[in-house]
């Protein structure tokens, strides 16, 4: 269902490691013909520059000009997971100056007003004034599951216990953290994808997508 040419749509959507926000911005995405952008890519994309990068005359002017020329390609490169990647990545998403350059790259990104941004503090810092806002929650338990599924497929030695502690850990610190704390916006709706497949999901947000836009628009589209 591609939206109609005169029709925009931005929407946040935000939630904790594996509550299914990553999967669920693809389905829409692709259902309503909107670009997607993983905050979280922009983080490790950053990571990755700043590890393979030696020499450095000025951090702050290499910051600038990367995240200024970041694109959509940039952020399908395999080494962005790589374990070294993803280690530093978490150090790098506390500093403030790379945070308000990012910020201000989505920003930007958000200006299309036909696409949909995913992360942590989308609705609440980046994109406030959104047209919609999804806040995604699961419990402990099936975000562990999700997560070992997919770790397994390249670490037979990793365990179950590993990472729930892992996930636990990590969303703890999203939401206590001083800069743009993991939490929903006042006005989010929260979707809860414990208990549903991907199916499930779609008709459940595609639902809440388009009586948003009959809002909007006043009409079914």
């Amino acid at each position: 269902m591609k939206l109609l040419s005169n029709i925009k749509l931005l929407i946040a959507a935000d939630g904790g490691a594996s509550s299914g926000k990553t999967t669920a911005s693809k389905l829409i995405a692709k259902k309503y013909g909107l670009k997607l952008l993983t905050s979280g890519l922009l983080y490790r994309f950053v990571a990755y520059k700043l590890l393979k990068t030696k020499k450095i005359n000025s951090r702050n002017l290499f910051l600038k000009k990367i995240t200024k020329k970041i694109t959509l390609k940039d952020l399908k490169n395999r080494n962005l997971f790589k374990p070294e990647v993803t280690k530093y990545t978490s150090k790098i998403a506390k500093i403030k100056r790379i945070r308000n350059l990012l910020k201000s790259y989505q920003i930007n990104f958000a200006k299309n007003r036909l696409c949909i941004i995913e992360g942590r503090d989308i609705g609440t810092v980046i994109i406030p004034k959104a047209d919609l806002k999804l806040y995604f929650k699961c419990s402990l338990n099936t975000k562990a599951k999700r997560r070992f599924k997919e770790y397994r497929k390249t670490n037979k030695k990793i365990s179950f216990n590993e990472i729930k502690k892992a996930i636990k850990l990590r969303d703890s610190s999203d939401s206590k953290r001083k800069i743009s704390p993991l939490k929903p916006a006042k006005d989010a709706v929260i979707v809860d994808t414990s208990k549903i497949n991907k199916k499930q999901m779609l008709i459940k947000l595609s639902k809440i997508i388009e009586k948003k836009l009959k809002e909007i628009y006043g009409r079914n589209l």
